[in-house]
């Protein structure tokens, strides 16, 4: 290594400390005066001049003072003469960020030029990846957990059930009381839908609508079930379902579901035998 590189190494290391220590005069050293970052938040046309990126700052301190990690995990620079650029991975994110996404990185591009005998950063280049260009992916991925459920349910499998749904899950329910919070409540329940039944219990969602955003994926549509009864007897039921999930670690959980049967406004009782073209369930 050089001594060029090993200096500008050593600059980018003190310029992330100082970031991390909030101490604003040793992040803005070592910069030109025409500096320009184009930054993860907007302008689009990125901040232009020290004043402007002095002001950038401030906020980003008072976010990192709660709690977030700015740290460099691997950094590698090129220097000629009297240019060099630097590019660099950054775990950077809330503790809760990070919890859900420990691999996520912020990535850093730097350009430098040489002034005298001191390098200067001219050009800075923040971003993180973009993960909502192609919904597509995790689209099928939700509906291929549904299709785990479906499965689970028709082979009364609680344990299959239980493993995509989140420990903080909360669930509104069918029954009493107005919410179910917890993986442990929301098995109870799993547990005596599918022990209501001697026979084959199903689900199946057959016009399911989901919607991908980021790390949030929101699914619903009319829910069919059916149970069989001791003498073969196959009860049906259509009832109205919404779930959400987040990605956490990599894969999607169920951090919430609601379902509910409508209501007779003339005597304030569900209505538990419609079916989507609104007429009535012939058992």
């Amino acid at each position: 290594m050089s001594h060029d590189e090993t200096q500008i190494r050593t600059l980018i290391h003190e310029w992330a400390a100082a970031v991390r220590e909030g101490d604003l005069d040793t992040v803005l050293a070592d910069h030109t005066s025409d500096i320009v970052m184009f930054d993860v938040p907007p302008p689009q046309n990125g901040v232009r001049g020290i004043d402007a990126y002095r002001r950038t700052w401030p906020p980003f301190f008072t976010w990192l003072a709660n709690g977030a990690a700015f740290d460099i995990v691997e950094l590698e620079v090129t220097a000629g003469a009297d240019v060099a650029f630097a590019h660099a991975l950054l775990r950077c994110g809330s503790p809760e960020e990070l919890a859900a996404e420990p691999d996520t990185r912020l990535r850093l591009t730097l350009g430098l030029r040489k002034e005298g005998d001191r390098w200067v950063i001219a050009h800075e280049h923040h971003s993180f990846p973009d993960t909502t260009a192609d919904p597509t992916a995790d689209v099928e991925e939700i509906r291929a957990l549904h299709q785990r459920w479906f499965t689970a349910t028709a082979q009364k499998d609680l344990d299959s059930l239980m493993v995509e749904i989140a420990d903080d899950v909360e669930s509104y329910e069918h029954d009493a009381p107005l919410r179910y919070t917890g993986v442990d409540n929301v098995r109870e329940v799993c547990r005596r839908g599918l022990e209501s039944a001697p026979g084959r219990v199903t689900w199946d969602v057959p016009e399911m609508q989901v919607q991908v955003r980021g790390d949030l994926a929101v699914v619903w549509g009319l829910n069919f079930m059916t149970a069989e009864g001791a003498n073969g007897h196959l009860d049906r039921s259509w009832s109205r379902g919404t779930r959400v999930f987040r990605r956490r670690g990599g894969r999607w959980v169920l951090v919430h579901q609601h379902v509910s049967y409508p209501y007779d406004s003339a005597t304030g009782a569900a209505v538990t035998d419609l079916v989507p073209d609104g007429e009535v369930l012939q058992q």
